[in-house]
């Protein structure tokens, strides 16, 4: 299973941008793939420690817990990284 975080807060255009780049890239995965893919929203504006790491960063992608992107996120980017993600997963 690969967890993607997608961290930003309320009102933010570039974060919705992102959403909408994170919901395209995992529908056009192959089926397999996207169904071991959890995708996790969190706030700056809910959580005083993400606030304090990412507040001038968001949007910002987090896959496994490692930094992928932030301000900008490249769906050809992005989607190469979840299938590097998912081979990772399943070798090991």
């Amino acid at each position: 299973m690969t967890t993607l975080t997608l961290i930003g807060k309320p009102a933010c255009h570039l974060c919705e941008v992102a959403d909408q780049i994170v919901d395209t890239v995992i529908e056009g995965l192959p089926a397999d793939v996207a169904d071991r893919i959890s995708v996790e929203h969190a706030s700056i504006a809910e959580d005083a420690a993400l606030y304090a790491t990412w507040w001038e960063k968001i949007p910002v992608v987090l896959i496994d817990g490692d930094l992928h992107a932030h301000w900008r996120v490249s769906a050809d980017r992005l989607r190469a990284a979840l299938m590097a993600a998912d081979t990772q997963g399943a070798s090991a």
